[in-house]
């Protein structure tokens, strides 16, 4: 099992880069939230920094590996992945999300995982029903910040922390 660390700052707002860490404690990669332009950033500041919601995970030379940001169109709403390198695109959408606690799923159209999302423990990664990797963000009070943990099984199809990195930024701790 591969584990990686990184600590966010409570605000969602927050556009700075954020170091991810393996488990020798060697930065890997940076997270950020970004945002195309001025105007759209002072728009979303109205909508609680909710609505113009675009997260990329960069490797340590500033190249973007994988991109997610949020579609809302005709009263629909879905993420779109990108690992950047070879183009191949990801759809993250809810399923029953008008009742309870929706259920997410990225899918490739080879591939369908399902995401159990958990406010307080960990949220899983869903392949067949098997557990491929999980996600866990415990907030520090006195610190201001997120210490967030990804763990990712040996048997995982997809093995790049960045993909699970920038899907749960964006799905799990800023949301819809």
């Amino acid at each position: 099992m591969k584990i990686y660390t990184y600590c966010h700052p409570e605000a969602i707002q927050y556009t700075g880069d954020v170091p991810i860490l393996d488990d020798s404690g060697k930065v890997i990669a940076f997270s950020r939230r970004v945002y195309d332009n001025l105007l759209k950033k002072t728009f979303d500041e109205i909508f609680d920094f909710r609505y113009f919601l675009k997260y990329d995970v960069m490797s340590l030379n500033g190249e973007k590996l994988f991109t997610v940001k949020k579609i809302s169109r005709r009263g629909k709403l879905w993420f779109e992945g990108m690992e950047v390198a070879i183009g191949k695109k990801y759809i993250i959408s809810y399923e029953n999300w008008r009742i309870g606690i929706p259920t997410l799923y990225i899918t490739d159209k080879k591939i369908k995982i399902q995401l159990e999302k958990e406010a307080e423990d960990w949220s899983r990664f869903l392949l067949d029903g098997e557990e491929i990797a999980r996600w866990k963000a415990e907030y520090r009070e006195g610190e201001g910040e997120f210490h967030i943990t990804l763990q990712i099984n040996d048997i995982s199809p997809i093995q790049q922390p960045y993909f699970f990195i920038a899907i749960c930024q964006a799905t799990l701790f800023v949301g819809a």
